[in-house]
């Protein structure tokens, strides 16, 4: 019977056929964790589509009008992702709560299953269909996430890494950036306003070579190690999450 049926094996327990619903609650998790994951990304994408960030551009196909303010794109796909998620992670909760005063046997409570396992397959589905359109519509912006970095002091590590690869204690090389931040800070200054000569008289622990490090591409080029976010770490790690996902489609 479990070959004709197409099983990959018989069941060993007839109790844990009958009184266990451990398949469809480790399914139930799985879909939670990935809406989690899609919430969490559709929140960010909705934090950096918006005018005040404006690094990227969704398409108008997964966007509407706002009723008030002519000039807004609602990012409605995304919010419907994220608020899916919570109708996902209840399905979850139910099934849990079902099951858990029943003794280990078969009970009419457990017809409950169906609904939200059924429910959460569907809003899984849909969620991932959606996101998958989201990122192919979306047009990248990525000179406003650069000028934000280079206006900023997010070379600070950098600097201070620099410091300790030449020989100074973190500690202390932390605490030289960390004054050399404060006082751009008050002065009205950016990294780019200061020079290789700048530096070296503000702490005699810098060398005129470090100021290539107040360009932030010029940091991440000291973190090309295997999970780091160097230009080729990043594109490497890409290669080998197509790769399984080929690999998952086979």
């Amino acid at each position: 019977m479990a070959r004709d049926l197409g099983f990959a094996a018989v069941t060993n327990n007839s109790m844990d056929v009958s009184g266990d619903r451990d398949f469809a609650l480790d399914f139930l998790y799985a879909a939670s964790t990935t809406m989690l994951h899609l919430s969490r990304l559709s929140e960010d994408w909705i934090l950096y589509s918006s005018e005040e960030f404006g690094w990227l551009e969704l398409g108008d196909g997964v966007t509407s009008g706002s009723s008030l303010m002519p000039q807004k794109k609602n990012p409605d796909s995304l919010e419907l992702i994220r608020g899916k998620s919570g109708r996902v992670f209840g399905s979850l909760s139910s099934l849990f709560v079902t099951m858990k005063g029943l003794p280990m046997t078969y009970n009419r409570d457990m017809q409950e299953d169906k609904e939200p396992l059924f429910d959460a397959t569907d809003q899984l589905c849909g969620s991932l269909e959606m996101a998958a359109v989201v990122v192919e519509s979306a047009k990248l912006h990525p000179e406003r996430p650069a000028a934000a970095a280079e206006a900023s002091w997010v070379v600070a590590t950098d600097l201070a890494e620099a410091l300790a690869r030449n020989g100074t204690p973190f500690h202390q090389a932390h605490q030289i950036v960390g004054r050399l931040v404060l006082e751009s800070v008050r002065a009205g200054k950016k990294p780019a306003d200061w020079t290789s000569a700048d530096l070296v008289k503000f702490a005699p622990e810098f060398t005129p070579e470090m100021a290539a490090f107040l360009k932030p591409a010029e940091g991440m080029k000291t973190r090309e190690i295997r999970g780091g976010s160097g230009p080729t770490a990043v594109a490497a790690a890409l290669k080998e999450a197509e790769n399984r996902l080929a690999a998952l489609r086979k």
